[in-house]
């Protein structure tokens, strides 16, 4: 990894870069750096502190922030005394190490590499250009970037909400001193929304940065919550774009249980109230009328936009830009550049949330992957493998740590207390309180601590085990302990969020849950992993485009893949799609992929094919199908299931009545036609929603928006002259689609707003199709007659039951399939070995499912490059066949299908457990009757120990 460091030059051709870095001066030796902070200590200087936004102010010598990687401090040559006026040097003569290095100079790199991926992200859009929002000018009026470092916990106000952010906490200027004197806890906040988005007057980014509306709504949430219910928070926005996966459901809990104010509006002007800095926003209403408010603070959503420096390198390496200054990738290869073995992810790719952009990112490795395949394997090392440490029969030496969490944790518990607590408690050894324990420098010194006072077992207290176990259980075994020799306790979420308002019950609890988990730690015993098999062989269900571009992906890195698709051909929805938003030709496309699908050797397609019956586990996965009538049987290690969703049969709007009333997807099978009858026509209107974001489906289906505008703009530019019209109720145009919602107005197409209370009438009269609905703009009923009603109708999961039980992976309340996590694992489910792609996730235009068939492709791949690595968890139940009555609840409760009986031998008839199916959650042991089940790491004797442990609190 490479820090503080500019790409400059790439050389060559796809597998042969060569690539030029340059890498400037840190003035710390990395190597000799152990990021203790003495050198911060005594630096004089001071410079603005980018992370935090330029609120408060940095050391010259500094730590970005507290979970740095590397966590190495770094001298700021711009503001160094040393360095720009040859004084000082105190940094020098603090570290104890002697890293400081002030001869430190830039040098240039140069690497080889096959492929390259391109992130350099973006940069938040600067506002102060707008003269409307004063943004430079009132101190109360700040960037969303900014009021979420006001936010959060390790920010500048440690998470506590307050007006005049931008003067510093203890002013010495006069004119700070006068501004604090007016800082106050604000009851009253506004967010104004697309503030550089959707905007060409005042600035040239017209495409809409997709991720402003969720992150005004979640900084409003939580302003709530931090301030609690008597905080006024107000929106004001145009269109509110929630496309994404619960978007829908967290912008109505915003309105429906926080009390948001959603204002759509766009606002004329901010002005200061004299003598006090409070804020009056001049809007316009929906009526037209001009309001005036006074809030306390505003804050500026603004949007994604790409740096001078990042277009500049994409001009050197002849990348092609977007209008908007995106790379320019097409629909069917969403990670490519237009230079042939330079990908792209993140941002730079086009405005996306995070877990788009973790999509993006596994769908790059996985096409760059492509390019490597021929030389995977070749420089490979292997890690030096830490011998483990015997400590069966070993008095019991335990380490505790308790994490400050920045203030997560320490803002409301005393860790001190708690810490000092910790080593009078029976066989700890030593406690520490580190900032971060989850930062690498704290994993280091935990490795440093357990080796040096030879600890055996340790106990963290910190946050949530569900994301950070794995990483300390790794710091054990780098160590040279068993990783089940750990024990974490939650503290964060379990305390210090919950007693907030009570600091002395939070440490109080804090000591309770420390002593609770150094009693089952004391009894802790170290586990053994069973070695599991693997199939290198992929199962892919669904041959829609998501789950051909899974397959696509693992047969060119050489892995055998199984396409089952219950239709007669491969296409999925797809083949009833016209164009792309880009224009490209789908059924063009559709028709060379298939040819490429079945000529690869490496891909296997069963048409005409459905699953019967699914058994085994990871690694070693069973299924009977069924195809063309013939029953065979499939074995494979991973599988991807990619089964799409469909369009909803709407009941409304004289659908099924009048053949004047189409869907979507039918006038796209008029385009593919080339229907005659649309050029009979000379008025068509669009009607959004139908069916989505209702009480039946609470969600928006995302792609119905750009769909409906591009076909607009395709009957438009097919016949000038036709009224075309579009209903709808947001325009959700994200990115750069946008640019279509534009180009749709600019050829005549005319857009009226409806809400769900009063959604359009249609009916027939005298013959004629007539649409009702009231004019927004003016107030004022109008009447289309329409030779074309087009609705666009909702995206529904298939809600395929049988399959969810075959897998054991679960479906929402909608019946789409859950992921693993939202934004850190959005293409593998919480059962190992099975991965999710497509629109049976959620809806998704087609770069997106292609987008996350790849990444599904990059999740599978990592699981199948661990083939000689592939464990199970030591964290699983036991039989004491001695016990077992054979009475069989075990076999019946178990959602994992882990238990079974016996057929030979000794005991047969009664359970066993199979180790690699079991996922420890204890439901089995809870229900036997004859307590001959025992769960590993927590035994009979660890639970009851915890639970005498609360004597003190009885």
């Amino acid at each position: 990894m490479l820090t503080l460091s500019e790409l400059i030059d790439v050389k060559g051709e796809k597998g042969n870069f060569e690539i030029d870095i340059l890498k400037k001066p840190r003035y710390v030796d990395l190597d000799l750096c152990i990021g203790c902070g003495a050198c911060a200590e005594k630096c004089p200087g001071k410079a603005d502190d980018e992370y935090n936004e330029d609120l408060v102010k940095r050391k010259s010598v500094y730590v970005e922030y507290a979970q740095a990687v590397p966590l190495k401090y770094r001298i700021d040559p711009e503001t160094c005394l040393k360095l720009t006026k040859d004084k000082c040097g105190n940094c020098e003569e603090a570290c104890p190490t002697s890293a400081i290095n002030f001869d430190d100079k830039e040098e240039t790199v140069t690497i080889k590499t096959g492929s390259i991926i391109l992130s350099p992200g973006y940069k938040p859009f600067d506002p102060s250009q707008f003269d409307n929002y004063q943004y430079s000018n009132y101190p109360n009026v700040v960037t969303a970037m900014e009021f979420e470092r006001i936010l959060s916990a390790t920010g500048p106000t440690m998470g506590h909400i307050t007006t005049m952010p931008k003067v510093p906490v203890n002013p010495k200027k006069k004119k700070d001193k006068e501004l604090a004197a007016y800082r106050k806890d604000p009851k009253k906040i506004a967010w104004f929304q697309c503030v550089g988005s959707r905007d060409i007057n005042k600035c040239d980014n017209a495409h809409c940065s997709s991720v402003c509306c969720m992150y005004a709504v979640k900084e409003a949430i939580i302003s709530k919550e931090h301030a609690g219910d008597e905080l006024d928070c107000s929106i004001f926005f145009m269109d509110m774009r929630t496309p994404g996966k619960d978007f829908e459901k967290y912008y109505n809990n915003a309105q429906e249980k926080h009390g948001i104010n959603f204002i759509r509006s766009r606002v004329h002007s901010v002005t200061e109230v004299p003598g006090t800095h409070d804020l009056e926003v001049v809007y316009a209403d929906e009526a037209g009328e001009i309001q005036k408010e006074i809030y306390d603070m505003v804050v500026l959503s603004v949007g994604l936009e790409i740096p001078e420096e990042t277009r500049n390198l994409a001009e050197k390496l002849n990348i092609e830009m977007s209008p908007g200054g995106f790379c320019n990738t097409s629909t069917f290869d969403p990670v490519s550049s237009s230079v042939d073995g330079i990908y792209v992810a993140g941002a730079f790719n086009r405005p996306q949330d995070i877990p788009q952009s973790v999509l993006d990112a596994s769908a790059a490795a996985s096409a760059a992957g492509d390019d490597l395949s021929p030389a995977r394997n070749t420089l490979t090392k292997k890690l030096e493998e830490v011998p483990r440490i015997n400590v069966v029969g070993e008095r019991p030496r335990i380490g505790v740590f308790i994490c400050d969490c920045g203030s997560n944790i320490k803002g409301v518990v005393d860790c001190a207390h708690v810490t000092e607590y910790a080593k009078t408690l029976p066989y700890v050894e030593f406690a520490d309180e580190p900032m971060f324990a989850c930062s690498q420098d704290t994993q280091d010194k935990m490795v440093e601590y357990i080796k040096e006072k030879n600890l055996n077992r340790i106990v963290v207290a910190a946050c949530t085990p569900k994301t950070h176990e794995p990483l300390f259980q790794e710091t054990l075994e780098n160590a040279g302990l068993n990783k089940y020799l750990f024990e974490m306790t939650n503290i964060r979420n379990h305390d210090s969020w919950v007693h907030k308002n009570n600091p002395d019950m939070a440490t109080k609890k804090a000591k309770d849950l420390v002593r609770m988990a150094v009693s089952k730690a004391a009894l802790s015993e170290p586990l053994k992993e069973e070695k599991i098999p693997m199939d290198e062989r992929v199962m892919v269900v669904g041959g829609g485009m998501a789950g051909i571009s899974a397959a696509r992906s693992l047969s060119a890195q050489g892995y055998e893949v199984h396409i089952i698709e219950k239709q007669d051909r491969l296409g999925g929805e797809a083949l009833k799609l016209h164009k792309t938003p880009k224009g490209e030709d789908i059924q063009k496309k559709l028709k060379s992929i298939a040819e490429d699908v079945n000529a690869n050797d490496n891909i296997k397609v069963h048409l005409n094919t459905t699953i019967e019956s699914t058994d085994g586990f990871v690694g070693n996965f069973k299924s009977r199908i069924t195809e063309n009538g013939d029953s065979s049987e499939i074995e494979y290690g991973a599988a991807v299931l990619a089964t799409g969703a469909t369009a909803h049969e709407p009941d409304e709007y004289g659908f099924g009545m009048d053949d004047r009333v189409v869907t979507s997807l039918d006038l796209d099978r008029m385009l593919i036609e080339n229907s005659a009858e649309l050029d009979k026509m000379n008025s068509a209107t669009f009607i959004q929603c139908v069916g989505s974001r209702d009480t039946n489906r609470p969600y928006c289906s995302k792609i119905c928006c750009t769909h409906s505008v591009h076909n607009a703009i395709e009957l438009k530019t097919r016949k000038p002259d036709m009224d075309v019209f579009i209903l709808y109720r947001d325009i959700r145009t994200y990115g750069e689609n946008e640019l279509l919602y534009k180009q749709a107005r600019d050829l005549g197409v005319i857009f009226i707003r409806y809400d769900l209370e009063n959604k359009p009438d249609v009916r027939t009269e005298n013959g004629s199709l007539v649409i009702k609905a009231r004019d927004h703009v003016l107030g004022q009923p109008l009447e289309i007659e329409s030779d074309l009603l087009v609705l666009a109708t909702a995206i529904v999961p298939r809600k395929d039951e049988k399959l969810a039980n075959f897998f054991k992976v679960p479906l929402n309340e909608e019946g789409f399939f859950v992921e693993k996590h939202a934004k850190l694992g959005p293409a593998e489910f919480a059962t190992d070995g099975v991965f999710i792609c497509g629109s049976g996730h959620y809806p998704k235009p087609l770069d997106e499912a292609i987008t996350q068939g790849k990444a599904a492709a990059s999740r599978a791949l990592t699981l199948l490059g661990k083939k000689d690595n592939l464990f199970t968890s030591g964290t699983v139940a036991l039989v004491d066949q001695e016990k077992c009555s054979s009475c069989g609840v075990c076999v019946a409760i178990c959602p994992y299908s882990a238990p079974s009986f016996l057929e030979e031998g000794r005991y047969s008839g009664k359970a066993e457990i199979n180790p690699v199916l079991c996922k420890g959650c204890g439901l089995c042991v809870a229900s036997c009757r004859s307590g001959a089940l025992h769960l590993k790491g927590f035994n009979t004797d660890q639970i009851f120990s915890q639970i005498f442990a609360l004597d003190e609190v009885v």
